[in-house]
């Protein structure tokens, strides 16, 4: 008589599932490269699991196949939510070390849109009589890798934008604080989640931030700091030079060798950029980060560069902190223009939740 334990069948769905989840858990901690969820079964048991690891290595193929030192795993079925690779790159394809472990069945979900991959793994394993399915629970992962397909098909960063207001849509242009503290802290998690902070030296030296995630244990996270300033006008004491672990890259225009000097002196990296009809070409500064290894970017700036990157159809999402708090002073700036500029743009996509006093609106 069979047990109930024998019984059990684990389902392809649940599965998928599973390694969605564990993909779940490490994105924003892999890198350029996709977090990937990965398991190995057989004989309706798990042998083993894994996530890409943080930085993008290893992956979570290798990985799997590699834990707890299994290395019987010849008629055993994979479940990965990413097309395995399929090239070199900092490590040798996921596909050669599938072979080599005789998978029997690889059953990923979505389609890599890296071009060095899409499409071709499959081919690659069916020639060594390894059975491939794709496709499972595509509707709920590809949601997942929305961000990175857009970066892979575009080639460029995909772009993050915040900004946090009164009730009667003005910005506070003083150094205190209109939101309250779960708003901020949402803040600290969207500079957890990018590889880079981009913004103004005009925010630097009205505010005087040190743009760093703050959050207990997600600190070493902190995003680096890229800032436009087409003249070197940013303030040499604000508080985001003093920071020694913070990396900082300068995009500007100018011949001002002794202010260039002392930049340099405070580890930050300058970048000389062409201007075009008196401002910088965004869409090249992009390109320039992307090739830099920025794939995901913050833009935590003031409504006038923000307004720029959205003229520019270079905003993929924006997060809106309005606070329950009226400002009176006329010296504040109203951002009404702006605001219906994403409400026409994202008009279709749109979650309003409540953060305690606050209202956060998602736009994507």
């Amino acid at each position: 008589m069979s047990s109930r334990k024998d019984n059990f069948k684990l389902s392809n769905n649940k599965l998928m599932k599973f390694a969605l989840q564990l993909a779940s858990n490490q994105k924003y901690r892999t890198g350029i490269n996709p977090s990937v969820g990965c398991i190995i079964t057989k004989n309706n048991r798990i042998l083993s699991y894994a996530s890409t690891e943080s930085n993008g290595k290893p992956h979570a193929e290798v990985s799997a196949i590699k834990k707890q030192k299994i290395k019987n795993l010849k008629n055993s079925k994979m479940f990965v939510t990413l097309e395995p690779c399929s090239h070199y790159g900092k490590t040798p394809p996921c596909t050669n070390t599938i072979i080599k472990a005789k998978i029997n069945t690889v059953n990923f979900s979505h389609i890599d849109e890296d071009q060095r991959t899409k499409n071709k793994s499959k081919k690659i394993l069916i020639k060594k009589k390894i059975k491939v399915k794709s496709g499972l629970l595509n509707k709920e992962i590809s949601k997942f890798y929305s961000d990175y397909d857009f970066i892979k098909k575009k080639n460029r960063p995909y772009v993050t934008s915040k900004l946090a207001v009164s009730l009667n849509n003005k910005i506070l242009i003083d150094k205190t604080h209109i939101t309250n503290k779960y708003s901020r802290d949402i803040a600290h998690i969207l500079r957890y989640r990018n590889q880079a902070l981009l913004t103004s030296y005009k925010t630097v030296n009205n505010d005087n931030p040190y743009l760093n995630c703050r959050l207990n244990g997600l600190e070493k996270f902190s995003p680096s700091i890229i800032i436009i300033d087409k003249n070197l006008k940013i303030n040499l004491n604000a508080n985001l030079l003093k920071r020694n672990s913070a990396k900082i890259i300068v995009f500007h225009n100018s011949n001002n060798q002794r202010k260039i000097m002392k930049l340099k002196k405070k580890n930050t990296k300058l970048i000389k950029e062409k201007i075009i009809n008196g401002s910088f070409n965004l869409h090249l500064i992009l390109k320039r980060l992307y090739k830099l290894g920025y794939h995901r970017i913050l833009l935590e700036s003031g409504p006038k560069l923000i307004n720029n990157f959205l003229n520019n159809d270079l905003i993929n999402e924006f997060y809106l902190f309005k606070s329950d708090k009226k400002i009176i002073s006329k010296k504040n700036i109203n951002v009404n223009k702006l605001l219906a500029k994403f409400n026409i743009n994202f008009k279709t996509n749109r979650i309003k939740s409540f953060i305690g006093s606050d209202k956060l609106i998602h736009y994507y």
